[in-house]
């Protein structure tokens, strides 16, 4: 009968600490966006080349955590050569998306991601990433988002 006692005695304790964990995560904020009209647009930060339009998915770019964001590439749209401090994870929802790695933008040497394409880039690495057509791409990453142009002269935060 003591057995029985302290096992009914852990088995509340652990559903009660279950139950309370529970409800830390219930009292989170959702993010539900259930079809791509009620998500809401805005032009891009000025550390991108202007054109794209930028809607934060979940959680605060500009904050340290992870992050979810989609950005609207318009048509023959460009980022230069640059790096993040953490590693950026690309998926191609439409469109494509032409990409790299190096210290310049080569078409050239570029990929092809289409819709349902992924990549994972490393923190640091330098790559860049154009369009020929309306492309939307997802990107989850840790912030604070941060962008290095590897030619300073790119960065379109500095032009005036």
């Amino acid at each position: 009968m003591r057995v029985s006692i302290m096992s009914s005695g852990m088995i509340c304790a652990v559903s009660i600490c279950a139950m309370a964990g529970y409800a830390r995560a219930v009292d989170a904020p959702m993010n539900l966006y259930p079809n791509t009209s009620a998500m809401k647009w805005a032009a891009a930060p000025p550390m991108l080349p202007k054109g794209a339009q930028m809607t934060v998915l979940s959680g605060d770019p500009g904050k340290t955590g992870v992050f979810v964001i989609r950005l609207r590439l318009p048509a023959n749209y460009a980022i230069p050569a640059h790096r993040h401090p953490t590693t950026e994870n690309v998926t191609v929802l439409n469109g494509t998306l032409y990409a790299g790695m190096g210290d310049k933008l080569d078409r050239a040497g570029s990929k092809p991601f289409a819709a349902g394409g992924f990549a994972s880039l490393p923190a640091e690495m330098n790559h860049f990433a154009w369009t020929k057509t309306p492309t939307v791409i997802q990107v989850e990453a840790e912030g604070p988002f941060a962008i290095t142009y590897a030619n300073t002269a790119d960065d379109p935060s500095k032009r005036q």
